[in-house]
């Protein structure tokens, strides 16, 4: 277990622990960072449970006991001291709400990296770079994502195309075949039409990728499910964290399908950024001193 995730797992794992256990998940969940400086007498008289509670506690997260569960503990927190879930106040100045976004950005950003399977995104890379054809769906918030999926395979010389309309999401769906494949990208993993459109697809017998929550509908219908599962402030009109991570875990795809597809793209990409060149403001500024052409 990577410390970084430990709190996640507690959190996970809460519903499945006894009453009296669930109490101590709760104070290392509430104050973690007193729990390291405790000891086991200490934690039990702060839960209002018995000492051999604590240690049940313990075991039932595969720890030998409360010194080695301590220390996994400290060592996440040191690692991580400050990239917590934030929740915004009316008094918060400017400085304090730039923190806190960033904070939790960042320490979203580790708990997916730790979290994301690496042979699921092998078998993501494969499907993609062999694909005949790609299609990427999404609504609101993801349709975005979905076009920066599209213009990173464009690059890549793969045939794309990105669809936030229902009724060409259906016209796509039914004109797959085998070995095409669907990327599906939603922050739930419930939105209606998109499940719709990845049931056309799946009656093709083309690869879906979904990019969403792990647990989902939308997740049981992929044939490669790429999980991105955060705790995020639901009053938020938009659900920051998951469409950067959704952008960061496509640019780990495009990164892997570029390496899939080897050498020869190199060129193909050099010619790409020749051609753009005639689109960009010459800079007429005269070089500094030593700089090189």
């Amino acid at each position: 277990m990577h410390p970084l995730n430990l709190l996640k797992m507690i959190a996970d794992a809460r519903p499945k622990l006894r009453k009296s256990e669930q109490k101590v998940a709760d104070y290392v969940l509430a104050k973690p960072s007193d729990v390291i400086h405790m000891r086991i007498v200490d934690l039990a008289a702060e839960a209002s449970v018995s000492e051999p509670t604590v240690v049940r506690f313990c075991r039932a997260l595969n720890y030998d006991g409360f010194q080695d569960f301590k220390l996994t503990l400290a060592q996440g927190l040191a690692s991580n001291p400050s990239f917590e879930q934030f929740a915004l106040n009316s008094t918060d100045t400017v400085h304090e709400f730039k923190q806190k976004i960033f904070d939790s950005m960042i320490g979203n950003l580790i708990n997916i990296r730790e979290d994301l399977d690496s042979e699921t995104l092998e078998s993501a890379i494969d499907a993609l770079a062999q694909a005949p054809r790609v299609e990427i769906y999404g609504f609101g918030a993801s349709a975005p994502v979905c076009m920066d999926a599209q213009h990173k395979l464009h690059r890549l010389k793969i045939l794309a195309a990105a669809y936030s309309d229902p009724h060409m999401q259906t016209i796509s769906a039914v004109t797959l075949r085998e070995g095409d494949v669907v990327m599906a990208v939603s922050q739930t993993g419930r939105t209606k039409d998109l499940l719709h459109s990845v049931r056309l697809v799946r009656e093709t017998g083309a690869t879906v990728i979904t990019l969403c929550p792990g647990n989902t509908p939308l997740s049981d219908l992929a044939t490669i499910a790429i999980h991105t599962d955060l705790e995020e402030d639901k009053d938020l009109s938009a659900l920051m964290s998951s469409r950067v991570m959704h952008l960061v875990v496509i640019d780990v795809l495009a990164v892997g399908v570029a390496m899939k597809l080897g050498p020869a793209l190199l060129d193909h990409l050099k010619t790409i950024k020749r051609s753009l060149r005639s689109l960009r403001l010459n800079d007429k500024r005269p070089a500094a001193a030593g700089a090189q052409d």
